[in-house]
């Protein structure tokens, strides 16, 4: 059966609006969300108080808008919301949620600046370091976590990097 309408898929050949909402009939559809650790200067992590969650603390995020890239909408949300800029730097994961048909893409972050300012999703944002976060979904605790760690291993590398450059140069200096 299926050989026969991918034949007739092929020779009805459909323009791509009619194909995608022939696929949407057929398939389910996800939301698509994004969520950040977003860290400031002294390593601590931005958390949310959400006016909607029965666990008030959570990960800044929200979903994104059509033609949105996910670091885009990570950001507008973000400043939606709080009223903080943050520049969003690399996806650390990607999780998906079967219950709800929502698929989430995670990022780590760096806080730039801006006043808080209370939004009907957002009544409370603050930093925390890992060991005294607030109670929180145990998910993002994970999540957290991961970032934690990449973001020391980044850092290791980089001064690695950094050390070698600075022998090449002082290398270089002593033979001239």
């Amino acid at each position: 059966m299926s050989g026969i309408l991918t034949k007739l898929w092929l020779i009805l050949h459909f323009p791509k609006k009619i194909q995608l909402w022939i696929i949407r009939l057929f398939h389910d559809e996800f939301l698509v969300g994004v969520a950040g650790v977003i860290f400031n200067q002294k390593d601590e992590i931005l958390l949310f108080k959400h006016t909607y969650r029965e666990i008030g603390w959570g990960l800044p995020g929200g979903y994104m808008k059509a033609k949105e890239h996910p670091m885009e909408g990570l950001e507008r949300e973000i400043e939606e919301e709080s009223g903080f800029i943050v520049s969003i730097d690399e996806p650390i994961k990607i999780r998906t949620d079967r219950e709800t048909a929502r698929l989430e893409v995670c990022y780590i972050g760096e806080y730039l600046g801006g006043e808080f300012k209370k939004s009907g999703e957002v009544s409370k944002a603050d930093f925390f370091t890992f060991e005294n976060l607030p109670l929180i979904p145990r998910k993002q605790i994970f999540l957290i976590d991961y970032a934690l760690k990449k973001r020391k291993k980044s850092r290791e590398s980089k001064w690695n990097t950094s050390s070698n450059w600075s022998f090449i140069n002082k290398f270089k200096t002593i033979r001239n």
